[in-house]
């Protein structure tokens, strides 16, 4: 039975009764129908003196072109906890259509380990992030608008993009202003997809609405004749702004298909953005449950570093414990299979993929110190003699292995798992980070790249190295993070690259100054901010049937 249809199956309860369950009355609620419901700040400052459950994040190896299961398995291990008798709450990011429509499917886990309604969900939800696109190219509007005017501030350069949140390769590079009416300049310009936008980071790290407006006013728009910095405030659109955003910064509550509690709140990418969902979702997640497990994109490289980095440094988070996941598929595909031959039982390519999991427990365990055990997305059909290869790999690491079976046993097939994740968690360990936030801006790409993805050096493009410049001319980036963008298929910035077992470097071809979302990007190798579609997107085959059921969205 395909995802969609086990969803749509499955009887769900009233999201009054899901919000009962955590304390939360129908008054602290805004509907969005039956499912669906935004909670009210009210509920956070209620439980500001409640002591925080613990934090679990979930993250992965480095996948395969679909996926590992993180989401899955994420949603699985919270229904095994609550079927232990935990009281566990999901704190999970929203979906992006670019890989609904793209190659990637859905983001809301699969099988019987699935958040509900799958299909809203997957699609424009409670519209957050349609209001972030829509605040996003208001700035633009407002930019242009300004500089058609007469320019009083002087605009030379203009550093924001437009933002969509669908995949489209054709609006990487475009020209704008081409009327010809008068005072119109022509540039060239770009598209972001709209979870890459400073807006979306923004939302999902402000602490509340005045936080908010502060950071979308810090936004650099560009940079006038005399080379400084132009913000968003000096065009008056940090207000206008807000407004727009001031529905989507409060979280969604929805629920797995087990009825566990799920706050799924802001989405950005974790190969081209810092991968985690909003602040105030966790926050308020850890004052519901006793435990409460999050995720972060791609693999840990990616979204764990990130997570811990990023987000854990600046918002004094700290995970109790970590769990990595892998398939049998995706360790063959890093030792060299095919992605059609991943299925067969090839012990040497096993093997060889295991160096892409250790790689990662080892930057968990010994880069920033957390306490980690490995969860494999176990199939029907995966090898046995596989799986105690793995296993003795891990235990001569001290690393604990869980098969979890949540796709065709939802919670039941992660009791281990969560019995494992229960025992991890009474011994947490102080976080450490990968570099120090005084260091330079290169400093701390060198250390990202030698110290995680285990690289020999950093290069840097002509164009890298003036921004670089530029940004620390303006002295507005000294202590902040940083955020690589990369591909996520391999520690290096070349997705072929899959084995990693020639020394090599991390290129850095550019390097863009968030302000208001208080870090820096600095772009690796051939990553782009604007995805494009697969040959057979998956778009073909989603449609509405006879009786107006959606079908096709996995």
């Amino acid at each position: 039975m395909e995802d969609i249809e086990i969803a749509r199956n499955t009887k769900l309860e009233n999201i009054t009764e899901i919000a009962k369950k955590m304390g939360i009355d129908e008054e602290d609620l805004e509907l969005y129908g039956k499912y669906k419901a935004k909670i009210s700040d009210s509920v956070y400052q209620r439980l500001q003196s409640k002591k925080d459950g613990k934090l679990i994040l979930v993250t992965a190896i480095n996948p395969t072109p679909l996926g590992e299961g993180k989401t899955t398995i994420a949603i699985g291990l919270a229904d095994g906890l609550n079927r232990l008798n935990k009281n566990a709450v999901l704190a999970l990011r929203e979906p992006s259509l670019g890989p609904v429509f793209g190659i990637k499917g859905g983001a809301t886990g699969g099988g019987y380990a699935q958040i509900a309604p799958m299909v809203d969900i997957n699609l424009h939800f409670t519209g957050d992030i349609h209001a972030i696109t829509a605040a996003n190219n208001l700035l633009a509007a407002m930019i242009d608008n300004h500089i058609f005017s007469g320019n009083e501030l002087g605009i030379k350069k203009v550093t924001w993009k437009r933002a969509v949140d669908l995949n489209d390769r054709i609006l990487r590079k475009i020209e704008i202003g081409l009327s010809g009416e008068k005072g119109m300049c022509s540039r060239e310009d770009s598209f972001d997809i709209t979870v890459a936008s400073e807006v979306m980071a923004i939302l999902c790290l402000a602490e509340d609405l005045k936080d908010l407006k502060r950071r979308l006013g810090k936004i650099v728009i560009g940079y006038n004749e005399l080379g400084e910095p132009v913000f968003a405030k000096d065009l008056k659109a940090d207000g206008a702004m807000t407004v727009l955003l001031k529905d989507a910064m409060q979280p969604n509550l929805v629920q797995s298909l087990e009825h566990t509690p799920s706050i799924v709140h802001g989405g950005p990418f974790a190969n081209i953005a810092h991968g985690c969902n909003s602040i105030r979702a966790t926050r308020l997640a850890l004052k519901l449950g006793d435990y409460v497990v999050t995720e972060a994109g791609f693999g840990a490289d990616l979204g764990a570093e990130k997570f811990l980095d990023i987000k854990c440094r600046t918002k004094n988070l700290s995970p109790d414990g970590v769990v990595c996941v892998a398939t049998l598929k995706s360790l063959k595909y890093h030792g060299g299979a095919s992605v059609k031959n991943c299925d067969e039982e090839n012990v040497e390519l096993l093997e060889k993929g295991i160096e892409n999991l250790i790689h990662h427990v080892n930057n968990l365990k010994n880069v920033f110190h957390t306490n980690v055990v490995v969860a494999i997305n176990k199939y029907q059909n995966d090898s046995e003699k596989e799986i105690k290869i793995l296993k003795k790999s891990l235990e001569e690491l001290g690393i604990e292995l869980s098969l979890a079976t949540v796709w065709a046993d939802g919670g039941n097939g992660a009791t281990d798992l969560a019995e494992k994740v229960v025992k991890l968690c009474k011994n947490k360990k102080e976080l450490k980070f990968a570099y120090q936030l005084e260091d330079s801006i290169k400093q701390k790409i060198e250390a990202i790249s030698k110290n995680v993805y285990g690289a020999v050096g950093v290069k840097y493009s002509e164009e890298a190295e003036l921004k670089i410049l530029e940004i620390e001319r303006t002295g507005l980036a000294q202590n902040y993070p940083i955020c690589i963008a990369k591909t996520q298929y391999s520690f290096s910035d070349n997705a072929k690259n899959l084995l990693c077992d020639e020394p090599f470097e991390i290129t850095i071809k550019d390097v863009e100054l968030k302000n208001g979302a208080e870090f820096v990007v600095a772009k690796a190798g051939k990553i782009v901010t604007m995805p494009g579609l697969p040959k057979r997107a998956a778009a073909e085959k989603i449609d509405i049937n006879e009786n107006g059921e959606i079908v096709g969205i996995f």
